[in-house]
């Protein structure tokens, strides 16, 4: 009985598919770069008897635009790089305590630019969402302003022999919440802001032109360069004013410069390209989903039944720019292109497009659910980062920091180490390395991108390895040595080693993966790689805070086996800790082989599969 049911509907399917062949006959699929844009160009002019004119725009707007994203991430940044230091001193928190704010309020922060992402999309545009973010970001740097300056908003002071042994008095719960107040403004702000500034500073630019795509490839020159000196200001001035100076004034300057890059920011309104919302790429994807499981008990199409069964239209517009090929792999969302009877419009187009997707929109699914093994391997690869704002700074916090006789290096910027490394390791990397790479391997990059992830995983694995190595040592200094304030004799600069292969891990596995989601996703789902990476920093600081939980509970009341992640770390067994994640690591490393050796890259069919691409099969039939 289900066997006739579906002969009828794979029947109603061939027939259903004559005005669709007829359709696509009128409008043949392009195929060639060239032809697809002069299809775009004759589409565009016969919208208009003139080609559109470009608004005013340009290097004009990029120091509005500049402005406002490098000032964004100098307080967010300016904020987190010594936020650790902040609230054990200030607000009088143990470590564990504090290490979970850091790591929550990081992971949602790193989750706002998604559901940023989808409002401007979607609804709001870029130029709004930015706007409204701006002043979000600003209320969240006056609120952390205040929690330093006003008495009421935090802790009674309190020196630091008390300190060290825990007998200051703790944060009331509506200090807390004040806090965590601010903390929320700038997470809104960050994720209005972050996916927003890169597609606002493009679309400044005539991508049509060569002027224009110079101006676009210069944009990117200086938006990777201003985000590298807010890091370097952050970790170092930033940082030496809020624990030498004031940590008003180290709120105040931020919020001061968030404020200046508003009125900036609104400056130049009527210079912009205000590009308007174009709806978001979720809905394409949930449409997949919807229709694959209303098809769900179709047959699948043979090889050879393929032609005029599957919903495959030519492209339309500017954002698709090539086609995926039809493969074999996750066949069940396949089922969302085939053509039933009453799905198509006489003109080409789907009656519900909740019911029938192309085979374009299909492709762009399993694209997703191939690259997710890999992102979910990138997670865990991310945890010994986040480390380097909570209990690396906790390490720094507890040894000798003078360099000189009067200058003292702040705890928050000890991690600076990291940044030199890799800035001094890329131009190496890209000029020397990978020219003499490519003549082995003649890869393009030298290694393949799965290889750049890999290494930089090691690179995570081998830091944990050493910062036990080094907190070991420490420990023991500082037992065998005691100090008031429970300084080992050891400079700061021991931490150096492990921070350097965080460098490195950084250069290779960070670096790796934000070149592979921009490579892998298709032209127009970039934002979606960009966001999944943004999540991976969110999921590995939620990670992390679940594992610093469990070992808190787990370890901590036992008189035979201290605590590991105690308030003094020299009571503590931080060692076992960082060789944890090291174990963790290497697990991690093991599945990311696995998947790593299943993975196609885009644009490549499995052997067997070349026949099934979709694509050439229309074009043959069209040709016959």
């Amino acid at each position: 009985m289900v066997g006739g049911e579906s002969e009828k509907k794979m029947k109603q399917t061939q027939s259903a598919s004559n005005t669709l062949l007829n359709y696509f006959q009128k409008s043949p699929v392009t195929s060639s770069p060239k032809a697809l844009e002069e299809k775009q160009h004759v589409d565009v002019l016969s919208d208009s008897d003139t080609p559109p004119q470009r608004k005013p725009g340009g290097w004009r707007a990029m120091p509005y635009i500049l402005g406002n994203e490098t000032f964004e991430r100098l307080a967010a940044f300016g904020l987190l790089a010594n936020f650790m230091v902040y609230l054990t001193r200030e607000y009088h928190m143990e470590q564990v305590s504090a290490s979970n704010i850091i790591y929550i309020w990081s992971g949602v922060t790193n989750f706002a630019p998604l559901v940023g992402a989808f409002i401007c999309d979607a609804y709001a545009g870029r130029f709004r969402t930015i706007a409204v973010a701006s002043f979000s970001s600003l209320m969240g740097m006056a609120t952390m302003t205040l929690t330093a300056w006003i008495p009421q908003l935090h802790p009674p002071p309190c020196t630091k022999q008390p300190q060290s042994l825990g007998q200051c008095k703790k944060p009331s719960q509506s200090q807390l919440a004040f806090l965590l107040m601010g903390l929320g403004f700038l997470s809104i702000g960050s994720g209005g802001i972050r996916p927003c500034s890169i597609p606002f500073g493009v679309d400044q630019f005539d991508p049509t032109t060569d002027e224009g795509r110079k101006g676009i490839n210069s944009f990117f020159n200086w938006y990777y360069t201003s985000f590298t000196i807010v890091l370097l200001i952050t970790q170092t001035l930033v940082v030496y004013v809020q624990d030498s100076v004031s940590w008003v004034l180290g709120f105040g300057i931020p919020t001061m410069l968030m404020f200046c890059s508003i009125i900036l920011f609104f400056c130049g309104a009527n210079i912009y390209v205000h590009a308007k919302p174009e709806g978001s790429i979720f809905s394409s994807i949930a449409q997949v989903f919807v229709a694959a499981h209303k098809k769900r008990r179709l047959p699948l199409p043979t090889e050879s039944e393929l032609v005029g069964v599957l919903y495959d239209p030519p492209l339309k517009g500017t954002t698709v720019l090539s086609k995926l090929p039809l493969t074999k792999e996750f066949s069940y969302f396949t089922k969302a292109a085939i053509i039933l009877e009453n799905e198509v419009n006489p003109d080409g187009t789907p009656i519900n497009k909740w019911r029938l997707c192309s085979v374009q929109q299909v492709e762009e699914v399993k694209r997703i659910i191939r690259i997710i093994p890999i992102w979910t391997s990138g997670i865990i690869g991310l945890t010994a980062m986040t480390q380097q704002g909570t209990f690396i700074v906790s390490q720094a916090l507890k040894m000798d920091r003078h360099l000189g006789h009067k200058f003292q290096v702040p705890a928050g910027s000890i991690s600076v180490i990291s940044f030199i490394t890799v800035g001094l390791w890329l131009p190496f990397y890209d000029r020397v390395l990978v020219p003499a790479l490519r003549k082995i391997t003649k890869q393009e990059g030298g290694i393949t991108l799965l290889q750049r992830i890999g290494i930089g995983i090691v690179f995570s694995v081998l830091s944990m390895v050493v910062a036990a190595l080094v907190e070991r040592e420490r420990r023991a200094a500082a037992i065998l040595h005691p100090h008031p304030f429970g300084l080992a004799p050891m400079s700061v600069f021991w931490l150096a080693p492990q921070l350097i292969l965080l460098g490195f891990s950084e250069a290779f596995n960070i670096l790796g993966q934000i070149e592979f989601f921009n490579r892998q996703f298709p032209e127009h789902m970039m934002s979606i790689g960009n966001a999944l990476f943004s999540c991976s920093f969110a999921f590995a600081g939620y990670l992390s805070s679940l594992i610093v939980t469990i070992i808190h509970h787990v370890t901590a009341g036992s008189h035979d086996h201290p605590d590991w992640l105690a308030n003094d770390i020299n009571a503590g067994r931080l060692d076992y800790f960082f060789f944890l994640l090291a174990g963790i690591g290497v697990l991690n490393f093991l599945y990311f082989l696995y998947v790593a050796r299943k993975y196609v890259y885009k644009g490549s069919v499995q052997a067997g599969e070349e026949k099934s691409s979709f694509v050439d099969v229309e074009l043959s039939s069209l040709k016959a």
